[in-house]
C-alpha cells in the first residue's frame, strides 16, 4: 500500500467516524472466514457497518477526531475490526449476541459520542446504554404522565360533582 492509498483509507475512516459518531474496535482474530462473513451479514442486518483496517491507519484516523481519544491507542494491538453505527448500543448488543456461541469478537474499545470505553469489561454497560430515540421517548413519557394525571383527576372530579348535584336534586324532589 503506497502513501496515497494509506491517506485515502485514513480519510475514509475519519469521515465514517465523524458521520456515524459511534464506533467499536473489536478483535476477530482466529475466526474462520465463514464466521467473519456471518458477522458481516449480521452487522448489515442490524444497520452496522464493519470494516477491517490496519492499526496504524486506525490510529491516524482517531488522531483526527476532535478531543483527546488517545486512550484508545492502547487497544490497537493485533487484528482490529471497526464497527460503525449511528446507535451507540447497537454494536454492543450484536457483540453480546454473537458471544453466546463463541468467545469472539472481543471488544477492544468503543467511542460513543466522545466518550471512550477501553476493554471487554465495559460490554455489559454499553449494552444497557439507551439510544437517543429511547431517551427522547422516556422524556416524553415522563412529561406526559403529570398531564395525564391532571386530566384524569379533572374528569373524575367532574363526574363526582355532577353526581352530587344530581343526588341533591333528587333529595329535594
Amino acid at each position: 500500500m503506497n502513501r496515497e492509498e494509506k491517506h485515502e483509507v485514513v480519510s475514509a475512516l475519519q469521515v465514517k467516524m465523524q458521520e456515524f459518531g459511534n464506533f467499536y474496535i473489536t478483535d476477530t482474530s482466529s475466526l474462520s472466514v465463514e464466521k467473519v462473513n456471518s458477522i458481516r451479514r449480521k452487522c448489515f442486518e442490524s444497520g452496522i457497518e464493519m470494516q477491517v483496517a490496519k492499526n496504524t491507519l486506525i490510529r491516524k484516523a482517531i488522531e483526527g477526531l476532535e478531543g483527546d481519544a488517545s486512550e484508545i491507542f492502547a487497544a490497537l494491538k493485533g487484528q482490529s475490526a471497526l464497527l460503525f453505527s449511528t446507535t451507540g448500543n447497537a454494536p454492543a448488543k450484536l457483540i453480546k449476541a454473537l458471544r453466546k456461541g463463541s468467545d469472539k469478537p472481543v471488544l477492544k474499545a468503543a467511542y460513543i459520542d466522545s466518550s471512550i470505553y477501553v476493554g471487554d469489561n465495559h460490554l455489559d454497560s454499553l449494552v444497557s446504554l439507551k439510544s437517543r430515540e429511547e431517551l427522547i421517548g422516556d422524556i416524553i413519557g415522563l412529561l406526559q404522565s403529570p398531564a395525564k394525571n391532571v386530566i384524569s383527576a379533572l374528569k373524575s372530579g367532574g363526574s363526582t360533582i355532577a353526581g352530587l348535584v344530581k343526588t341533591l336534586q333528587e333529595r329535594e324532589g
